[in-house]
């Protein structure tokens, strides 16, 4: 399929609810920047926030500026919006920081937290690297976190209990990993989502997150510069084959294709 233009794609994301008027509805994200705000850490995905966010009002500040949620205080219920076009801004700065990768032959890991939508969206920008000489971390066996295993598939690393792949918002994998790794094996980058991204950029390395609307933290983190690029976009859409468009446009605006 062609690589789409830029008017082209955000069509796209806003035609599959990607981005525009997405699912997530105006109260829930409401509830998760107050939580956050209170201190909650579930909401702080890995990131240290300390005292400097206690105000849900600066967050949904943050969020209109960074992600294109309603500015207005007083809309509380109803639908939400994410600013397509600051997807694709988001994407061509992730872009710049793989092609960096690229030009280094960096040491990057991948992860994700959404592994019934984002897995391939990943695995393909892995093989992408690796092709250009990239060294695509490869993690130890047998990690444990959270009561399950943290386990590998198709260059990604994910959240495994029962038998099952886990939707997680935990950074507890993400530090599995980069324990068992060490200092010696550390990624020059990491690119995932929730608690996987927020923890990798919390403990210095450069992060890449893909995250939702109702998902602040990682916004933050990019406002404060401990995290490299958040890419606003819904990260579970019904179809997973409708993130290929924005896959594709990544990697040809990183030159990987």
């Amino acid at each position: 399929m062609p690589i789409l233009s830029r008017p082209a794609l955000v069509e796209h994301l806003v035609r599959t609810r990607i981005a525009g008027d997405v699912a997530t509805p105006r109260d829930n994200n409401l509830s998760h920047y107050r939580k956050l705000a209170n201190g909650d850490r579930h909401y702080w995905l890995g990131l240290e926030l300390g005292d400097r966010w206690t105000d849900e009002q600066d967050v949904l500040a943050v969020m209109a500026e960074r992600c294109g949620v309603n500015d207005d205080p007083a809309h509380r219920t109803g639908q939400d919006t994410i600013d397509p076009d600051l997807t694709v801004d988001a994407l061509d700065r992730t872009a710049a920081r793989l092609r960096k990768a690229a030009a280094g032959k960096e040491r990057v890991l991948f992860a994700t937290g959404h592994p019934g939508a984002l897995i391939d969206a990943h695995s393909r920008v892995a093989a992408a690297l690796r092709a250009k000489g990239c060294d695509i971390v490869r993690i130890p066996g047998g990690l444990i976190a959270d009561e399950g295993y943290v386990v590998q598939f198709a260059d990604v690393a994910v959240f495994e209990r029962g038998a099952t792949l886990w939707h997680t918002h935990s950074p507890e994998p993400m530090n599995a990993i980069l324990d068992a790794l060490g200092e010696d094996g550390r990624p020059d980058l990491v690119v995932a989502d929730h608690g996987w991204a927020g923890r990798a950029g919390q403990r210095g390395i450069d992060s890449v997150g893909y995250a939702d609307c109702n998902d602040p933290a990682l916004f933050i983190g990019e406002a404060e510069g401990t995290m490299q690029v958040t890419i606003p976009l819904d990260d579970h859409v019904l179809d997973p084959r409708s993130y290929e468009p924005l896959t594709d446009y990544l990697l040809d605006a990183s030159g990987l294709l």
